[in-house]
């Protein structure tokens, strides 16, 4: 027998109520839908709204920054740019504005389609293309790429067994040379990280979590041992009474971690730029660059 809306939000808070307390450290993945088609038009939206600071970046920083890994990277025009986890392929239509021939991989169906747009309105889209997949099984190129992006923090959100298989995987899609054979990896510093438990909530009838009436309960938590923090996020439909639960997790990598990771994963030499390295950001004091390089063998 259905139960009413009703008898179905009385479960949802019971169900609240006797969650753990603090919850289970994740093992493995999280379930956050991001490559759900509707989940993913909300999402995209929300990236794009600059009046909220969860955005992409404003147009002039992500120039200044494409300008940053022009002259980091060595690109000149004709060169080959792999962009993992482009989004909605913002660095990449900019870099194929230059000359760049750019590869982006995204498991978003909506930041996908809005990025081949994209290109197509920027009258680049001979230099882009993008493919939708889950970068875990992105595999070598039949020709190396000369530079990979890995911008906006988006290794942390995987475990760091992944994010190691990850960055061999960007080490196998370069093509080492005196002066390509480089990866970008963007990541919180970890002297910023909120290490602090925290818990919010918010009701709305519209945004991410859909177009009715919504009640949003969120907690997060820093498990020290792990360098990780974990955001649990309790979305009760205030129409049906239906609960529904979505967990994503960060990881935090002090500097010399990641150097190592980096070193493991294939790279022979990494520099370090915290805050950009001075580029003008709203939030350059929040980030790391880490800067790897393959090179040729003697």
């Amino acid at each position: 027998m259905s139960l009413d809306p009703a008898h179905r939000l009385y479960n949802a808070l019971w169900r609240l109520y006797h969650r753990p307390q603090p919850p289970p450290p994740p093992h493995g993945a999280a379930n956050f839908p991001w490559d759900d088609p509707d989940f993913s038009e909300r999402m995209l939206r929300q990236h794009l709204d600059q009046s909220h600071g969860a955005a992409s970046r404003p147009r002039m920083e992500i120039i200044r920054l494409v300008d940053w890994l022009w002259d980091k990277l060595s690109l000149r025009e004709g060169s080959r740019v792999l962009d993992v986890t482009c989004g909605p392929g913002l660095y990449a239509v900019e870099l194929a504005r230059r000359g760049c021939t750019v590869h982006g991989l995204d498991f978003s169906p909506a930041a996908i389609h809005y990025a081949q747009a994209l290109a197509a309105e920027a009258g680049v889209g001979e230099r882009c293309s993008f493919e939708l997949c889950d970068v875990l099984s992105m595999n070598a190129p039949a020709a190396p790429f000369d530079a990979v992006l890995f911008l906006y923090g988006e290794l942390a959100t995987f475990p760091t067994g992944e994010a190691a298989e990850l960055l061999q995987r960007c080490a196998s899609a370069l093509q080492p040379s005196p002066t390509q054979g480089r990866l970008v990896v963007e990541l919180l510093d970890f002297e910023h990280v909120d290490k602090k438990d925290n818990t919010w909530w918010f009701a709305d009838d519209s945004g991410l979590w859909g177009d009715s009436p919504f009640l949003h309960l969120g907690e997060r938590h820093w498990y020290a041992d792990q360098n990780l923090s974990l955001e649990k996020f309790h979305i009760i439909n205030l129409e049906t009474g239906e609960l529904h639960e979505y967990t994503i997790s960060d990881q935090a990598y002090p500097t010399d971690t990641m150097v190592s990771m980096m070193q493991e994963g294939g790279f022979d030499h990494v520099e370090v730029y915290p805050a950009w390295g001075g580029v003008e950001l709203y939030d350059a004091q929040e980030w790391v660059v880490y800067l790897a390089e393959i090179r040729p063998e003697p």
